[in-house]
């Protein structure tokens, strides 16, 4: 029997182009069988027909069809992004040029533990986190798996920088990522500021922060994942400022606003933050994981430093090896770097932009659209790319229930809101190949479903 051939190498290329082939053949058909932005059918319809194409998970000898049954199995199976009535989640549809380095990073597989692991991706990790930090108005920053880690990983700075007794100040549409963080490190239950108008109130805050002993964290987000909304992120950093508390700003959905300058002026007072949560795998349509923590402060990251001799010595790093340990909680991480520096130079600022405002502007269309139809109600004016809206009369149950059996029948996938007491639909437009047309018959669909 001869051995599998590897991805890379000098024979790498040859090896993967035919099976790149069979990849791309299996995308299409599996597409194609599915027909829609999900399969029909439900959890135990699509878990059996994955069954079925699996068969015996580690058969005795193996198959070569295996690829193209499994990538199908997968294709027929998702849940598409770049389908126009998939719009649920902060899911976005990848660019083609990201996917392309994507495959280029895992056939080379660096591992940035390490400088002889990966010698031109860590340079290039250094060079793209570095300018993105600066777009945010920070000195340097760390690529994580997406806002969570980041978020995670503020906290944990924060700790390392004012001890064990830092109190989190957050409101109550901040991401929850923001108090399990608090939780897993090991810090006094956080301190939530009510938000009935789905921002963070400065009075509110102030009123938190002159009663609430020191050392104190107050965490604020651009890019609420219900509804979009922006937090008054200059009022937030006066306040932190007066009261001498440290500021996080959670900007993982709007931070892609700052490609634009259209747009950007709504993130005025992100550099007044400590730490900045940036996640391009939404506004930045990197293929999953793509997110940064930046950091005001390179210093603090001393904090994530770590010794392992068989990965940085101390005589390898005073000779001139760079030491990566301390660019991550994580040892082994793939360069996620190379499909954002493709992207980045790809499209440049202008590229992006154009992305960027397009779905901003689907938005306001897709809102408009709704504030005049009849037989729908509209949450609010979208400040991002999210636009929230319900059946005129319907209840809370029958908004749930036309969800789920749009789900269901593959036909739609929307997500779910629960604002001012009541349950809304909840389209995060991420596409920008979307046209009016689709969002119309978005409605259409939800019309048709709506119980009379």
């Amino acid at each position: 029997m001869s051995l599998p051939p590897l991805a890379s190498g000098p024979e790498g290329p040859d090896a993967l182009r035919p099976l790149l082939d069979v990849v791309l053949d299996a995308l299409r058909t599996g597409t194609e069988a599915r027909g829609g932005p999900l399969p029909a059918g439900g959890p135990a319809a699509v878990a059996a027909r994955v069954r079925d194409a699996v068969g015996d998970v580690l058969p005795d000898e193996g198959d070569p069809t295996a690829l193209h049954t499994l990538v199908r199995a997968l294709a027929e199976g998702a849940a598409d992004p770049a389908h126009p009535l998939c719009a649920a989640h902060l899911h976005c549809p990848p660019l083609a040029v990201a996917t392309a380095a994507d495959l280029a990073a895992s056939a080379l597989n660096p591992s940035l533990d390490s400088w002889d692991q990966a010698p031109a991706a860590s340079a290039l990790e250094a060079l793209v986190t570095r300018a993105l930090a600066r777009e945010a108005g920070m000195a340097d920053a760390l690529v994580t798996t997406g806002g969570t880690e980041s978020n995670h990983l503020a906290l944990l700075l924060a700790r390392e920088r004012h001890g064990t007794g830092l109190r989190l100040v957050l409101g109550a549409n901040a991401h929850h990522s923001l108090p399990r963080a608090a939780w897993l490190l090991g810090l006094p239950d956080p301190v939530v500021v009510p938000t009935p108008a789905g921002t963070l109130d400065p009075v509110a805050l102030a009123q938190a922060l002159t009663h609430l002993p020191g050392p104190l964290l107050v965490a604020a987000t651009a890019g609420t994942t219900d509804a979009g909304l922006i937090d008054p992120l200059p009022a937030i950093a006066a306040l932190c400022a007066a009261h001498g508390a440290r500021l996080h700003i959670d900007a993982a959905y709007g931070g892609g606003l700052l490609f634009s300058d259209r747009h950007r002026d709504r993130l005025t007072g992100l550099d007044a933050a400590h730490t900045v949560t940036l996640d391009l795998h939404k506004l930045g349509w990197q293929p999953v994981a793509a997110g940064l923590l930046a950091v005001r402060d390179p210093h603090e990251l001393g904090a994530l430093h770590e010794r392992a001799d068989y990965l940085n010595a101390d005589d390898d790093t005073d000779a001139g090896l760079p030491d990566l340990l301390g660019r991550s909680l994580r040892t082994t991480r793939r360069p996620d770097i190379l499909k954002i520096a493709v992207t980045l130079r790809t499209l440049g600022r202008t590229g992006l932009a154009t992305l960027v405002d397009q779905v901003c502007a689907h938005a306001h269309e897709f809102a408009a659209t709704i504030r005049d139809h009849p037989a729908f109600d509209l949450y609010d004016t979208p400040t991002l790319s999210t636009v929230l809206f319900r059946p005129k009369d319907a209840s809370d149950d029958a908004v749930a229930a036309i969800r789920r059996h749009l789900l269901t029948d593959g036909r739609a996938v929307l997500g779910r809101a629960h604002l001012d007491g009541r349950l809304w639909f909840k389209t995060t437009l991420l596409n920008p190949h979307t046209r009016p047309d689709d969002l119309a018959a978005l409605l259409k669909l939800v019309e048709g479903n709506t119980p009379a």
